[in-house]
C-alpha cells in the first residue's frame, strides 16, 4: 500500500506530510495539527501533519474505488442473535441492571480488488459525501499504520475550543419526524443526562448545561433526535473534578490531574455515552457479552485537534467505513447498533439497524444512485 501516501481530510482541511504517529493522548496538548482516531477498545492513533491547508472533501474518480458486491456482505450477529440479544438487555432491564444498552453489529465484506488503484479509501469517502453528506464526513489514511477510514458521521462527540467543550449525543432515529414517539425521547433522555456526567467528571462544577433537548434534525433518508450538552473546562493547572455518583453516570472518581485536557477528557468520557448506554458500566458489560466481534474504529472518536490553538472536534464513529488488511483478502468493515430500552420490540430494533446501514452499504457497494430515491439495493445477511 505505499501508493497510497498519509493523509487526513476533517474539519474541511486536507492534511498531508505525516510527521509523528503516537498512541500517547499527551501529545493533543503539545503542539501542531493532529487527525486522531480513538477505536472502542480504547486503542488511540495520534498522527501530526506538517501540511494543513482548506480544502473540500474530493470527487468520485471513475475506477478508483471498487466496492464488495451487495451481495457478499455478513453481519457478526444476524438476525436471530441480535433480537435474542435485545431480549436479553430487555431482561436485564428488568432486574434493574441497565437502564439503556447499545447493541451493535460489524458487517463485512471482501474487496474485489485491494490494489491502491481500486481501493482507496478516500475515494469511498468522496462516494458517501454525494450520497449521504454528513457534518463530520472525512477519511483518515494511514497505510503503515493499519488505519484506513471513511466516515460520514453525523455525531458530534467532543468539541473543545479552550475552555469551553461541547458534546452532541444523537439518540432515536426513525425514516419521519413522525416516527420519533416517547421511546425515541426517552432513548435520548437518558443518554443526555449520562453525557452531562460524563463531562461533569472533567468540567468546573455547576458549569454544565443542555442548551438544546431532543431536536429533530433530518438527514438523508433520515431523522434524527439531537441534544446538545456543554461544559466548561477547569484551569489546566487545576485539579481534576471529581464525578457524582448518579444513574446515568460511570461511577465516581476523578481523572488524573496531572494529564493535559484532551487526556482527560478522552479518559472521562469515553466510549462516547449515546453508544454504550445508561449506566454505562453495566452497559458495557452486556455490550462484552453479547457482541461477537471487535467494534474498531465503529464508535469511538474519529477527528482532529490543533495543539498549537487549544480547539479540536471529534465525531462519533458512527456511519463509518474502514478496511482491515490483515486478512487472506482484505475486508471493508461497517457498523450498525440501535439503543434498546425496556420498551423496544425485537424484530423493530433489528429493523433500525438495516435502516442505519441500507444506504451506506449500497453507496459502498456502488448499488446506489444519488438521483433515485427509492429503496437502495442489496440487502444484509
Amino acid at each position: 500500500m505505499s501508493d497510497l501516501t498519509p493523509l487526513a481530510r476533517l474539519g474541511g482541511r486536507l492534511a498531508t506530510d505525516l510527521r509523528d504517529v503516537t498512541s500517547d493522548p499527551e501529545a493533543l496538548d503539545s503542539s501542531g495539527w493532529w487527525a486522531v482516531v480513538a477505536d472502542y477498545e480504547g486503542g488511540l492513533c495520534c498522527a501530526r501533519f506538517g501540511d494543513v491547508r482548506p480544502a473540500p472533501l474530493p470527487t468520485p474518480v471513475p475506477g478508483r474505488w471498487r466496492g464488495p458486491a451487495a451481495d457478499d456482505w455478513v453481519s457478526s450477529l444476524d438476525r436471530a442473535a441480535y433480537t435474542e440479544g435485545v431480549r436479553r438487555i430487555r431482561a436485564a432491564i428488568g432486574t434493574g441492571d441497565v437502564y439503556q444498552v447499545n447493541l451493535c453489529r460489524v458487517l463485512s465484506a471482501p474487496l474485489p480488488d485491494p490494489s491502491p488503484e481500486a481501493a482507496d479509501i478516500d475515494q469511498l469517502t468522496a462516494r458517501l459525501a454525494l450520497g449521504t453528506p454528513a457534518a463530520y464526513a472525512g477519511t483518515v489514511r494511514l497505510p503503515a499504520h493499519g488505519v484506513e477510514i471513511a466516515t460520514a458521521s453525523p455525531e458530534l462527540y467532543l468539541r473543545r475550543a479552550g475552555s469551553a467543550v461541547e458534546s452532541g449525543p444523537i439518540k432515536g432515529t426513525g425514516r419521519r419526524e413522525a416516527d420519533l414517539g416517547e421511546k425515541e425521547r426517552a432513548e435520548n433522555v437518558m443518554i443526555t443526562d449520562l453525557v452531562r456526567n460524563d463531562l461533569g467528571r472533567v468540567c468546573v462544577p455547576g458549569s454544565i448545561t443542555v442548551p438544546q433537548l431532543c431536536a429533530a434534525e433530518p438527514y438523508r433518508g433520515l431523522v434524527h433526535l439531537v441534544s446538545t450538552v456543554r461544559g466548561e473546562l477547569p484551569d489546566t493547572a487545576g485539579p481534576a473534578v471529581a464525578g457524582a455518583e448518579d444513574p446515568g453516570s460511570a461511577g465516581p472518581g476523578s481523572v488524573d490531574p496531572g494529564s493535559g485536557v484532551w487526556a482527560r477528557l478522552l479518559e472521562g468520557t469515553f466510549p462516547p455515552g449515546s453508544i454504550t448506554g445508561a449506566p454505562k458500566s453495566s452497559a458495557l458489560r452486556l455490550i462484552d457479552e453479547l457482541e461477537t466481534v471487535p467494534r474498531g474504529p465503529y464508535t469511538g472518536g474519529i477527528g482532529w485537534v490543533d495543539a498549537d490553538r487549544g480547539v479540536g472536534e471529534l465525531a462519533v464513529g458512527i456511519r463509518t467505513f474502514w478496511i482491515e488488511r490483515d486478512h487472506p483478502r482484505p475486508l471493508l468493515r461497517f457498523g450498525a447498533g440501535a439503543g434498546i430500552i425496556w420498551d423496544s420490540d425485537p424484530e423493530q430494533e433489528w429493523r433500525e439497524t438495516e435502516l442505519k446501514a441500507s444506504r451506506l452499504l449500497a453507496v459502498a457497494s456502488g448499488e446506489y444512485d444519488d438521483r433515485d430515491t427509492a429503496a437502495p439495493r442489496g440487502s444484509l445477511r
